[in-house]
C-alpha cells in the first residue's frame, strides 16, 4: 500500500491532544492497512522516528427508531495511535513530500 493508501486523517479531539504530550499521535487508518504499513507511512510523511504502533478497532454504531428501524450513526473503522521515539515531535500540517 502506498502512503496515500493508509492514513486517513489526523484524530484531533481533547483526549487525542493532551496525549501528544507523552508524544502519541492519533491518525484515522484504512480497514486494510497494517502496524508496519502504519509506521512506514508516518515516518515517511513527517520524517519522525516511530516507537510504537496501537491499533484500534471503531465499530459501527447502531440505534433504533420508530418501529425497530436501525439508523447507523457511526460508520465502521481503524484507529491507529502512534508513538513516537523520545524528544520528537510531530506537527499535523507539516507533511514532508518526497
Amino acid at each position: 500500500m502506498e502512503l496515500t493508501n493508509v492514513l486517513i486523517s489526523p484524530v484531533v479531539t481533547e483526549k487525542s491532544t493532551t496525549a501528544q504530550a507523552m508524544q502519541k499521535y492519533t491518525f484515522m487508518v484504512r480497514l486494510g492497512s497494517n502496524k508496519i504499513q502504519v509506521k512506514n507511512a508516518v515516518e515517511k510523511a513527517y520524517g519522525v522516528k516511530v516507537k510504537d504502533v496501537n491499533i484500534i478497532p471503531i465499530l459501527k454504531k447502531i440505534r433504533l427508531a420508530g418501529r425497530g428501524r436501525p439508523i447507523t450513526k457511526r460508520r465502521i473503522g481503524r484507529k491507529a495511535i502512534v508513538t513516537l521515539a523520545p524528544k520528537q515531535s510531530l506537527d499535523f500540517n507539516k507533511i514532508k513530500v518526497t
